[in-house]
């Protein structure tokens, strides 16, 4: 069952440090500033003017002890991503996004085919046998996109110097899963941004007939 969280206010600060050659390492780090703990699981897009997206890349998410792996992914355009299951159970992974709807029927050991994720957007990933199962990609056109790490950082090898677009998004950033923050690196040494997020849970919902029918079978 699920247990529903209390709407709470945190803040993040993306912290930026930017060497002075032209095309230079950043290191983005995030964290919640309330309590200056790092935040993980945070996906940073950067576009630079005139710079295109990366290419498609393939990769997997793997469903292992009830649970993805990893729970959140950021990938290009074009991505093609298989979802093996490693549970002695099976799963019915699907996502009603508007970046992609898809639907992979219960499946065990047999991996289904990758599913192309070809439009940008926050995909939200859930399992019709597990309600407590979910996950995220993120599709992006971005010239750098990546997930912060447990420590909270991410860091970009070859950012030209200059302003750049920068958007961030978190899972805990609002309900709908689809809010992002938009904000800008420059060429001063040392940048912050404080970000202001609102997280809270969605309501407990009731099983499907497939869950429900799944459940009475495995009884």
């Amino acid at each position: 069952m699920r247990t529903a969280l209390l709407p709470q206010r945190l803040a993040v600060i993306v912290s930026t440090l930017l060497l002075s050659s032209p095309a230079a390492a950043t290191l983005l780090t995030v964290r919640d500033a309330a309590s200056g703990e790092s935040l993980s699981n945070a996906v940073i897009e950067v576009h630079v003017s005139g710079a295109p997206g990366r290419p498609g890349v393939q990769d997997d998410i793997i469903q292992r002890d009830a649970a993805f792996h990893p729970h959140v992914s950021a990938v290009p355009v074009d991505s093609r991503i298989r979802f093996p299951n490693q549970d002695s159970t099976r799963h019915h992974v699907y996502s009603f996004s508007p970046a992609k709807v898809f639907d992979l029927n219960l499946f065990l050991r047999d991996t289904p085919p990758p599913i192309t994720f070809d439009q940008t957007g926050v995909v939200v990933l859930g399992c019709n046998i597990h309600d407590h199962m979910q996950a995220f990609i993120v599709v992006s056109d971005a010239t750098h996109v990546g997930v912060t790490e447990e420590d909270g950082r991410w860091q970009i090898p070859d950012l030209p110097a200059g302003e750049h677009r920068v958007r961030i998004w978190h899972p805990r950033l609002d309900d709908s899963h689809q809010q992002w923050h938009d904000v800008s690196l420059d060429e001063q040494p040392q940048q912050e941004v404080l970000l202001t997020l609102t997280a809270s849970a969605p309501p407990p919902a009731e099983p499907s007939a497939l869950q429900q029918r799944f459940r009475d079978a495995t009884q």
